[in-house]
């Protein structure tokens, strides 16, 4: 557990139960994904290091994704 919290340190601020944290911890994820994948998105049309940023963009969304999901499951206390 505590890999995760290194990991993921804004996930397990999210208290059981309150959903303003929850929805806070989610529109982040979401925002700081969509940019991050807008930006990638563009570089990676570059001919050489396009296959770079692909996989650098491909790891910033499967973080985001994982984030959440851990938001969700401390939201609901099924993380101790």
């Amino acid at each position: 557990m505590d890999f995760l919290k290194k990991l993921w340190p804004t996930c397990f601020k999210v208290k059981e139960k309150d959903v303003a944290s929850l929805v806070v911890q989610l529109i982040i994820f979401i925002l700081v994904c969509a940019v991050v994948g807008l930006l990638i998105g563009i570089l990676a049309k570059l001919p050489i290091i396009g296959i770079i940023f692909s996989i650098v963009g491909s790891l910033v969304e499967l973080y985001g994704l994982v984030g959440i999901v851990l938001c969700i499951l401390n939201f609901f206390n099924v993380l101790k």
